[in-house]
């Protein structure tokens, strides 16, 4: 089926395609409505030396990095993403999913403070909230540990909380799955009423739809066995007699020599003459002249006796 053949089948079958068209314009607007538009706003925070650390320094913390600060914030970030955090920002207000993670490729103790919602403004002030939680989390940390103060690892903000960006590619994913699906679903309802609408196809020939003639007559098939319902036994029909070749017929007495007689004797060609008296089975008298000519002139095989029987 080619292209042609398809938009003849849509043109023919619109009355199926059109509402299935429909029903997928509305399946794609009524995702397009119920699924949000999720808002994502972040931050980038820092842990920085204590003082006394950076000392050496002239006091510049971004000169004083040490191992341990990576741990610390690795310690932080799953700290922030425990039920216990969530629990409290809830009870702070904030109606935002809120994570923590260490930042991607980064070389120092970085961190991400990512909160996302479907409420732009709810979500930019989730993020501020969460951001000064982490910052309040470090400080209890290091207290429970009776940390100095001028022991203390701080924490600076990098980058503050962004204005919240719509995050569409779920929303369209949804949408381009409600469209593929309400197209696909109204193909197949046009194609499936076409062949139940067309039915068999008429062969060639004036064929019938199921590959036979009406009118042909019946082909002569070969004879089979038949059973025979009283006997029980199967026999085969005869066959009908095929002339024998002309090889393979057999050759005329009378142009074989002494055939003749040979032949007249199997099959009992002479007879006896019924006026001449019986003789006896167990007796063994002469015969009749004329007999014995007879059988001499059978099976003596002169040229005269032959001759004679030949042409009788």
């Amino acid at each position: 089926m080619d292209l042609a053949e398809i938009a003849r089948v849509m043109r023919r079958r619109w009355y199926v395609l059109l509402p299935g068209l429909l029903l997928t314009v509305a399946l794609t607007a009524g995702a397009y409505l119920k699924v949000p538009v999720t808002y994502t706003s972040q931050s980038t925070v820092v842990l920085l030396n204590s003082q006394k650390a950076t000392v050496a320094f002239g006091g510049n913390p971004f000169l004083s990095s040490q191992i341990a600060l990576n741990g610390m914030a690795d310690s932080l970030a799953r700290s922030l993403n425990s039920d216990a955090a969530v629990a409290h920002l809830k009870a702070e207000g904030s109606t935002a999913t809120t994570s923590a993670k260490l930042a991607d490729n980064a070389v120092g103790p970085l961190l991400w403070l990512t909160a996302s919602g479907t409420d732009k403004k709810a979500v930019l002030a989730a993020d501020k909230l969460f951001t000064t939680y982490a910052a309040e989390q470090l400080d209890q940390f290091q207290s429970q540990q009776s940390v100095v103060p001028q022991a203390l690892i701080r924490m600076a903000t990098i980058v503050p909380p962004q204005n919240p960006v719509a995050q569409t590619k779920t929303r369209y994913e949804y949408l381009a799955l409600a469209a593929v699906l309400g197209v696909v679903l109204s193909m197949v309802a046009t194609f499936y009423v076409e062949a139940r609408r067309r039915g068999p196809v008429a062969g060639p020939a004036g064929q019938a739809a199921g590959g036979q003639q009406p009118d042909a007559p019946a082909r002569a098939e070969t004879p089979q066995a038949a059973e025979d319902p009283a006997a029980g036994q199967r026999f085969a029909p005869p066959r009908a007699e095929r002339p024998e070749p002309a090889a393979a017929r057999k050759t005329p007495s009378w142009s074989v020599p002494g055939a003749l007689d040979r032949d007249a004797l199997e099959v009992g060609a002479l007879e006896a003459d019924p006026s001449a008296a019986p003789s006896d089975p167990g007796a063994t008298g002469a015969a009749d002249p004329s007999g014995m000519a007879d059988v001499t002139g059978l099976h003596g095989g002169d040229a005269a006796g032959n001759d004679t029987h030949r042409f009788v």
